[in-house]
């Protein structure tokens, strides 16, 4: 089938309506808001800086003007609409779709990873016991390791905290709550009310989800942007395109100006027509599934995103922990932002205009929504 040329304009339109970036309360309003933006874009990334917010509860404020921390919360322990496990980093996912990580899980069971050697099974049996007896534990809760050095600098002197890991890449054990950052772990069964987990999904069923994650969150889809970070992936998902194509459901497009990366989307949103409001001012996460593949954030907006927290002060373009600005269709600046807790103020490390969208109008816009951004960071 010959491809449809489509417009970088219209493209960039259609991803960010697929984001939700488009319109203000596109989700809703209230606790429910977070769980319908984690199933609607498949995953939230949790990291772990915190400069500013960190980034999961980020996202999730970039499409719910009224989110608050507590919310994620109440998705995870108490409604547990939601859990955490591994996409390309460690996200929250929606437990609708926990049974298209069954089969990573079951891996992990049958070949963990060399980290996890020095783990044994009566560790983990011993852990999977204290658990059932006294309920969620985290690695404060546990007094009784024999402490060891540190092998690595994300290691802990505590062995009990690689059993506890691998429990949970093992499905075994869930995060059932996080105080801050840290993790209390439950029986997953338990956690979830569970007399039988849902059935692993097979290859082809993996595949689909993953297609059709993709062409939720994103609108028009390459190889790149379904297999992120996973290109054993795509023989087959170039299969099931091909398959889809010949169905119908879907067709290949070009974009303008971007012709040399194949794309396909579904064939009525050929037509559609999106309203983007030019009133929205979005301050970004590095991690914002908006940015964080970078070579598709270049195709489509122009502009090659770079994070920089790891490399030295003086080689850095942007700043220690850079946010785009997304206006509109336009990424127009780049702010240097960081969180001064004790005085209860966001500071401006480094603002940097892209090439010719510095404008007093665009000024004023941001300078609106870095207050809004500061009362969330004081929360």
């Amino acid at each position: 089938m010959k491809s449809e040329k489509i417009m970088k304009g219209q493209a960039k339109a259609l991803w960010i309506s697929a984001q939700g970036l488009h319109e203000k309360n596109y989700f809703g309003k209230g606790p429910s808001a977070t769980t319908k933006v984690i199933e609607h874009l498949g995953y939230v990334q949790i990291d772990t800086i915190n400069v500013i917010e960190r980034c999961h509860h980020h996202i999730l404020y970039s499409r719910i003007p009224d989110y608050h921390q507590k919310h994620l919360y109440q998705a995870q322990t108490h409604d547990k609409t939601i859990f955490e496990y591994w996409t390309h980093a460690l996200a929250y996912v929606p437990i609708k779709d926990y049974r298209f990580f069954r089969g990573r899980m079951e891996k992990n069971v049958k070949s963990p990873h060399p980290w996890y050697d020095s783990v044994k099974k009566e560790d983990l049996q011993k852990l999977f016991r204290l658990i059932k007896k006294d309920g969620p534990i985290s690695i404060r809760d546990i007094q009784d390791d024999v402490l060891v050095e540190k092998d690595h600098a994300w290691a802990s002197r505590k062995p009990s905290k690689k059993a506890l890991q691998l429990g949970f890449n093992q499905g075994k054990l869930v995060i059932s709550e996080r105080i801050g950052m840290l993790k209390k772990y439950e029986l997953a069964d338990r956690h979830f009310n569970w007399d039988k987990r849902p059935k692993r999904a097979n290859e082809e069923e993996l595949n689909e989800y993953l297609l059709e994650r993709a062409l939720r969150s994103q609108a028009i889809v390459s190889l790149d942007s379904i297999c992120h970070l996973e290109p054993s992936r795509k023989a087959a998902m170039k299969a099931l395109i091909q398959r889809q194509i010949d169905e119908q459901d879907l067709i290949p497009v070009l974009i303008d100006g971007a012709e040399k990366v194949q794309h396909w989307m579904r064939p009525e949103l050929l037509k559609k027509k999106v309203t983007l409001d030019h009133e929205l001012v979005h301050i970004l996460s590095p991690f914002d599934p908006l940015i964080i593949q970078r070579k598709r954030l270049n195709l489509f907006f122009d502009y090659q995103h770079l994070f920089e927290a790891y490399i030295p002060k003086e080689k850095r373009v942007y700043g220690y922990f850079a946010l785009p600005i997304l206006i509109g269709d336009k990424i127009v600046a780049v702010i240097d932002l960081k969180t001064d807790r004790q005085l209860k103020k966001l500071l401006i490390q480094k603002w940097t205009w892209l090439p010719k969208q510095k404008s007093a109008t665009f000024k004023k816009q941001i300078e609106t929504e870095l207050q809004r951004f500061e009362k969330f960071q004081l929360q």
